[in-house]
């Protein structure tokens, strides 16, 4: 009887150490948008954190540089922001709930 709870208990973590794996590999290929100025700064960024495009309005190519620059910076935290919280609720989904520690990443990420 004992044993069959530990291949029952290793089957379990063998199937969430799958799901978690393929969880991993779709979260790598998301892709959120972060924007700032009211949109008309955009940042669009993968699940790796790497910023794919940048959109930027015509109407924000002028003369105010830093005021341009802070909203690149802005759209740029915007996103990674939507990453993380896009990762976690993931997460959650398939550990039902449990936390992981603060700062855990996974392989790749």
């Amino acid at each position: 009887m004992f044993k069959d709870g530990i291949e029952g208990l290793m089957k379990q973590a063998q199937e969430m150490q799958k799901n978690m794996l393929n969880a991993q590999e779709e979260m790598l290929k998301m892709e959120v948008t972060g924007e700032s100025g009211g949109g008309m700064v955009k940042i669009v960024m993968n699940g790796k954190h790497e910023a794919r495009r940048v959109t930027i309005d015509d109407s924000m190519i002028g003369d105010d540089k830093e005021m341009l620059e802070d909203l690149i910076v802005a759209a740029v935290n915007d996103a990674a922001h939507k990453v993380e919280k896009m990762t976690k609720e993931r997460m959650a989904s398939l550990t039902g709930g449990i936390e992981l520690p603060p700062g855990f990443k996974f392989p790749g990420m």
